[in-house]
C-alpha cells in the first residue's frame, strides 16, 4: 500500500537527474515514518515554504510525513549535483540544508513557483526546469569510470584505471559524491543487492549477484547502512 501517495517519472539526461517525484499525506491520515537508506543521491525537495537539500547519507535518515503534506522533489544521479549546488557534496553529505543557504534569493522564487504550479506534475516540472537553468558547469568526468569501476574492481584497480592516485581518486570522490571511494562502493553495492531482492532474487543469490563475498557479508552491510535487518528494510 503506498499510504504516502509516492510517485517517481524518469528525467533521463536532464542535468544528471534519475527522476522527478511527489507523495503526499490526505488530511486526516495518521502521520508516516520513512526510512531513508543511503544511495549515493542528492535530491532537492520542495516541501511547503521551503526546499531542502537532502545530501548523500551515510546511515539512515527518518523522513516523517503528517496529514496534509504535500512534497514533491527532483534526485541526481550520483555525482550530479555539484555543478548545480555550486557546492562540493561532501558539503551537504548526512545533512538537510535549506536551498536558500547556497542559492540564497533564487531558492526564495523557486520555492514560490513550485507553490504556484498547483498540481503535482507541474510542480515537478518547475523544479525540474529549475534544475536545467542552473547547471553551471560539467560533472567531474571522472564520474561514470568510478561508478562502474567500483562494481567490478578494487579502489586501487579503478584509481589506476582512470589514471589518478588513490589519493587524487578520494578528493574527486568526495567532492562529486560526497564519500572517499571506499564507501561509495559500500553503498552502491548495497543498492544494488537490495534492487535485486525487491525483484524477487533469494538473498543469497542477490549478495553473490551484487558482489558481497556471502550472504553474512550482506547482510552486515544493511544493518550498518540501513540500521535494521534486510526484513525489516524491506
Amino acid at each position: 500500500m503506498n499510504a504516502t501517495n509516492y510517485r517517481e517519472v524518469p528525467a533521463p539526461g536532464t542535468a544528471g537527474l534519475v527522476c522527478a517525484w511527489s507523495a503526499s499525506l490526505p488530511t486526516g491520515a495518521e502521520p508516516v515514518v520513512q526510512r531513508v537508506v543511503p544511495d549515493g543521491c542528492v535530491d532537492l525537495i520542495w516541501w511547503g515554504s521551503e526546499i531542502m537539500v537532502a545530501g548523500p547519507d551515510t546511515g539512515p535518515m527518518p523522513a516523517v510525513m503528517r496529514p496534509g503534506d504535500a512534497v514533491v522533489a527532483v534526485r541526481f544521479a550520483p555525482g550530479a549535483a555539484p555543478p548545480v549546488l555550486g557546492v562540493p557534496a561532501d558539503a551537504v553529505r548526512d545533512v538537510r540544508v535549506p536551498l536558500r543557504e547556497l542559492w540564497g534569493g533564487e531558492a526564495d522564487r523557486l520555492v514560490a513557483a513550485v507553490a504556484a504550479a498547483g498540481r503535482p506534475r507541474e510542480r515537478r516540472s518547475v523544479l525540474v526546469r529549475a534544475v536545467e537553468e542552473r547547471v553551471a558547469g560539467p560533472v567531474d568526468p571522472l564520474v561514470p569510470a568510478v561508478v562502474s569501476g567500483l562494481a567490478r574492481g578494487s579502489v586501487r584497480e579503478v584509481a589506476d584505471a582512470v589514471g589518478v592516485s588513490e589519493r587524487q581518486l578520494r578528493r574527486r570522490s568526495l567532492a562529486a559524491f560526497g564519500y572517499g571511494p571506499k564507501v561509495l562502493q559500500r553503498v552502491l553495492r548495497f543498492q544494488r543487492g537490495l534492487r535485486l531482492v525487491r525483484a524477487g532474487r533469494a538473498a543469497a543469490d542477490a549478495a553473490y549477484e551484487a558482489g558481497f563475498a556471502d550472504q553474512a557479508h550482506f547482510a552486515n552491510e544493511v544493518r550498518a547502512l540501513a540500521g535494521t535487518p534486510l526484513r525489516g528494510l524491506l
